[in-house]
């Protein structure tokens, strides 16, 4: 089963019957044909932050969107600094 796939919902389903249901992985990962590690592993990924977990390729937990976010807000505020310095040193020339 390498290389395959599993929406988010699959994965959610799959991790509640441990989580929720009390069910051993390997009885559930048995039972939806996948690998107990691979079952493993989304658990822990679960029980690390549920709201966000399995956001799916390409996407960001909102966690990672505000620290994103804030690091680009940075970035324009030091480049809005750099562009004003240089304006004041053009203006401060001009005064002259």
């Amino acid at each position: 089963m390498s290389g395959k796939r599993y929406d988010r919902e699959f994965k959610l389903y799959a991790v509640k019957m441990v989580v929720e249901d009390g069910r051993k992985v390997s009885e559930v990962a048995r039972e939806l044909d996948i690998v107990h590690q691979t079952l493993h592993k989304w658990v822990g990924k679960y029980q690390e932050d549920q709201e966000a977990s399995f956001v799916g390729s390409g996407s960001l937990s909102p966690k990672e969107e505000a620290e994103y976010k804030k690091d680009k807000r940075i970035r324009d505020l030091e480049e809005e600094n750099v562009i004003l310095k240089k304006a004041m040193g053009i203006f401060a020339k001009n005064q002259k």
